[in-house]
């Protein structure tokens, strides 16, 4: 097999930048995302096609590669096969770290986002994302069963334990979130990380104070005061 440079070249990247996983592992990570990148695709036949072309090996000696891959430990295992598996949550904490360097040196702040994502009844994806540009890059994730009972709070707690000190000192982390994601052991938890939350509440949520009071009021009632004071002033009459 000859190896394409720019895949060569591409593994190397990989190597440096996830120091922790074996070189199998670098090799098929390196090989999925080269894939999935020039071909605009994550489809197996596609990506197999590719490699074998440009590496002038055989279709099917690719694609049992790749599927071999992703599998896990404990179908390896059943087929006598001794590598160990990737744990995806072990290169988040690399994946962001990639993501630090390649910003400015004049970089202070850092702007992520969570999100929880439903591909049909199948399964949803929680995710961190790292917003850039109007994209949302996603640096650390869970797929559970879309059906699946029982609280997201220990999937989103081992996120961001995976991402713990990791951006430089000094910096200041924004997490936002979408109302629908939104509960008071999140933001003691993004707080107590020392991270700064930016979290969409709805009108029956939180608490606000006008500033001739001392006094907190729950925000439902901001909502019906703001309407009576449109009706009096005849604003939607």
């Amino acid at each position: 097999m000859k190896l394409n440079q720019h895949l060569k070249d591409w593994k190397q990247i990989v190597s440096q930048k996830f120091p922790h996983l074996s070189l199998p592992q670098v090799s098929g990570l390196a090989t999925w995302s080269f894939g999935m990148v020039m071909t605009s695709s994550s489809s197996l036949t596609r990506i197999s096609y590719l490699i074998a072309k440009i590496n002038t090996e055989k279709e099917n000696t690719v694609r049992q590669r790749l599927k071999e891959w992703y599998k896990e430990g404990k179908a390896k295992a059943k087929k006598g096969n001794k590598r160990v598996s990737l744990e995806v949550k072990d290169c988040f904490a690399s994946l962001l770290g990639w993501i630090v360097d390649l910003l400015p040196s004049i970089t202070q702040e850092l702007p992520l986002a969570l999100d929880a994502t439903t591909i049909g009844q199948n399964f949803t994806v929680l995710s961190i994302n790292f917003l850039y540009q109007g994209c949302g890059i996603p640096i650390a994730w869970k797929v559970v069963k879309a059906t699946e009972k029982g609280s997201w709070k220990p999937h989103r707690i081992e996120l961001f334990q995976a991402l713990k000190n990791i951006v430089p000192t000094g910096w200041k982390i924004i997490i936002s979130a979408d109302r629908g994601l939104y509960a008071p052991w999140l933001y003691e938890e993004i707080v107590e990380l020392g991270w700064h939350p930016f979290l969409r509440i709805n009108h029956q949520q939180g608490q606000y104070q006008q500033s001739n009071s001392s006094s907190w009021q729950p925000k439902r009632q901001s909502r019906s005061l703001c309407w009576d004071k449109l009706v009096r002033k005849n604003y939607l009459l």
